[in-house]
């Protein structure tokens, strides 16, 4: 048995009837819940603001001490891939190998789902996605009976506060740390970004050697500082040619030259760690399947929402449990050598979203799919055809996309005790 997973048995398939805890006790192994409070991607900055003295963070990953600090979010660099492309990358091959000094973790968790949308709200807050409310790339919004997007096509029905209404570390160091953002410029004032993010200096740069010198200039601009540089092209390159492409490689060398460009020019005294929002895999084309022809799979079904590798299913109002049982028989007839299926109640029990606040349970499926083999789910009656073409995916719990390099990047540059000149 794997260290990262436990089997299915009817004694931990706790809140679910007698006949689902069979079902769920019949598939292979279930993977653990990531490591929140303890390894996770929500551990991240809430450590780092416990590093610069924040009062009400503590520093659980064992950060060193340090006055400025970059956190390098690279947008879907998984941990297996940047061991298995490590020779397009030199400057963070040598830093993988180098870097066995200290006490912090050298890998970390993605939040659940593995998407964007939830990793970076579990770093921004230091809450895990039951409590912050981003469970996924799309889900249910219950007030409008409606499936919403948290990502790049927010609802104008949705108020980002709101939706997510905790303070990011931004704004618990506000006043106390000058705090900064570097991403693109499409980025700063996004329903994203204010859900997740807010309370920092936004610097946007278009190009990755701009926004690299936006973030150095902005760790010399203070003695104290902690910094946010967000890496997107990594990600864009795996959605369209997959991981294991060439212009995925490219991107991979534009990032390793990028991080030894940075190493140059950041003060001497600052901690510079780089990880990731998730992982990827690449699904074949012939793996890309059209769900909602199998009138089975949708029997009962109000709404579908959520990742191609993590599907969210949401009954219709007055659902009984031998109908969902039923739903799920099916998918597992059709699907169970390839996907967990599972309850609300059995992903919620199981830890996988952390404590749910009662607001955010009913923006979870009734019906949880995760993917296990490289395979991606799609309900065409509603995504785009477009969304066929995409290779590399992410959103499910297997090692490749739940775990994510934790790297302390040495820096070269020199001493800075005030503004960069």
């Amino acid at each position: 048995m794997h260290g990262w997973a436990a089997p299915i048995t009817a004694a931990n398939a706790v809140g679910v009837s007698e006949a689902a805890g069979a079902l769920l006790a019949g598939q292979p192994e279930l993977p653990r819940p990531p490591s929140y409070g303890k390894a996770s991607i929500g551990d991240l900055l809430s450590s780092a603001a416990a590093v610069l003295g924040h009062a009400g963070s503590r520093n659980v990953l064992g950060l060193p001490a340090a006055p400025r600090i970059c956190v390098v979010l690279v947008d879907g660099l998984g941990k297996s891939l940047l061991a298995k492309r490590a020779a397009h990358a030199p400057f963070l091959r040598t830093v993988l190998a180098d870097d066995s000094g200290g006490s912090h973790p050298r890998t970390l968790h993605a939040a659940f789902p593995s998407t964007t949308a939830t990793s970076l709200s579990s770093l921004g807050t230091g809450q895990v996605p039951g409590q912050h409310g981003m469970v996924g790339y799309d889900v249910l919004d219950p007030g409008q009976d409606k499936v919403v997007n948290l990502l790049g096509n927010w609802d104008g029905g949705v108020d980002p506060l709101r939706w997510q209404p905790f303070p990011t570390i931004f704004e618990q160091l506000a006043g106390s740390v000058p705090t900064t953002t570097v991403s693109l410029p499409k980025f700063a004032d996004s329903p994203m970004t204010r859900a997740a993010l807010r309370g920092s200096e936004f610097r946007g740069a278009t190009s990755s050697h701009a926004r690299v010198e936006a973030a150095a200039e902005a760790l010399a601009a203070t003695p104290k500082a902690l910094v946010y540089l967000y890496w997107s092209e990594l990600d864009k390159a795996g959605h369209s040619h997959g991981a294991d492409s060439p212009q995925w490689e490219r991107a991979l060398e534009e990032l390793d030259a990028g991080m030894k460009r940075l190493a140059a020019t950041a003060p001497a005294n600052t901690l510079i760690l780089l990880t990731a929002d998730h992982g990827m895999v690449d699904v074949p084309r012939s793996a890309r399947v059209d769900y909602s022809q199998h009138p089975e799979l949708v029997a009962g079904v109000r709404h579908t929402a959520g990742e191609p590798r993590m599907v969210h299913l949401y009954l219709d109002d007055g659902a009984t449990a031998a109908g969902r049982d039923a739903l799920m028989s099916a998918w597992l007839e059709r699907y169970g050598k390839l996907a967990w299926v599972l309850t609300r109640d059995q992903a919620v029990d199981a830890g996988y979203f952390g404590e749910v606040r009662d607001e955010v349970r009913g923006r979870i499926g009734d019906v949880l799919v995760l993917a296990r083999e490289s395979v991606a789910f799609y309900d065409m009656r509603r995504v785009r055809p477009q969304a066929m073409e995409v290779v590399g995916q992410h959103g499910s719990i297997t090692k490749a996309e739940r775990e994510v390099p934790l790297l302390r990047i040495p820096v070269t540059g020199k001493p800075a005790g005030g503004r960069r000149r």
